[in-house]
């Protein structure tokens, strides 16, 4: 397959389709942009959720188990803070704070994000380009019924997602700018891909960077989502309940409607068999990953898709 594709994503969903991709693409044919709305800082050290996850999915570094963190890994630092009465609520594993003592000293000497991680991945001997959405720190700030605005992690990872959702708030946003690796990649591109993450914790704060939505649809080429909802629920993590707390209705139909004025395919569940794809095109396959196999064979299956668009 002689394709270009940029792959949009966010943690654990969005990996997965990414590890698929790299299984039957050239290295040099896949891009990874990155949301980092859910980056902070812990103890001095930069965290990059997102990133760390899709880095070390594509080394086969990842836990198998969680989808995130790395396999294996320990948590005596943690044990050991804990030890001064701190609260251990985000799971820092020992081998994990190697990347984020590397990434922050990185940062400490003025490399931009996209610098770092290229270090980082290319130590690790991942070939393909993984970049974040853009290098200026932004935050993703949730708002919610019985705390008030919450840190995204705090929301995430303290409380389990278990707020009511008001709103979502990207602090910092004005201030991002679409980076040039991103915007050559973009430019290079003969798909995009929107993993299937979660469209407003994951795939928002991406296209909210100013110029991206403009950089992603300046050619006409497949631009296609794929959906994280399946009978209404999501596969992994909050999307079914935001989207009620939101105002959505729980379905991939509302998926579609939220990407329908950046994308022209829709990839939705086999087991959505009701599911009318309106104003674009539209495929059902099967798009539960349960194995290294069904991610190589929805990818597969995708790209083959969209070869035949024309």
């Amino acid at each position: 397959m002689a394709l270009n594709v940029v792959c949009l994503v966010g943690g654990v969903g969005g990996a997965k389709l990414v590890h698929g991709l790299a299984q039957i693409l050239e290295p040099e044919q896949l891009t990874v942009v990155v949301n980092t709305g859910d980056d902070f800082w812990h103890y001095g050290l930069r965290i990059c959720p997102d990133l760390d996850t899709v880095m070390y999915t594509l080394a086969g570094l990842v836990d198998p188990v969680n989808g995130w963190g790395l396999a294996g890994d320990t948590r005596n630092t943690l044990q050991a803070l804990s030890r001064y009465g701190e609260d251990t609520w985000f799971g820092l594993g020992d081998q994990d704070i190697a990347t984020h003592l590397l990434r922050t000293e990185g940062l400490s000497q003025g490399k931009r994000l996209t610098e770092v991680t290229q270090d980082l991945t290319a130590r690790l001997g991942i070939p393909q380009r993984l970049l974040p959405m853009t290098d200026t720190p932004v935050a993703t700030m949730v708002d919610t019924v019985e705390h008030g605005e919450l840190g995204f992690q705090v929301y995430f990872v303290k409380m389990r997602w278990q707020p009511t959702v008001k709103n979502l708030r990207l602090s910092n946003i004005e201030a991002a700018a679409v980076s040039p690796e991103v915007e050559d990649a973009l430019a290079r591109a003969d798909v995009i891909l929107f993993g299937p993450s979660n469209p407003w914790l994951s795939i928002m704060p991406v296209l909210s960077v100013p110029g991206m939505r403009e950089a992603l649809t300046s050619r006409d080429i497949p631009r296609v989502a794929i959906t994280p909802i399946i009978q209404g629920e999501a596969v992994k993590g909050p999307a079914s309940k935001l989207m009620a707390e939101l105002g959505y209705k729980q379905s991939a139909k509302s998926v579609v409607q939220y990407y329908q004025h950046i994308v022209n395919g829709f990839v939705y569940d086999i087991r959505d068999t009701d599911l009318q794809v309106e104003g674009m095109r539209g495929v059902a396959l099967n798009t539960l990953m349960q194995s290294d196999a069904d991610r190589a064979s929805l990818a597969r299956q995708v790209l083959d898709w969209i070869s035949s668009w024309n």
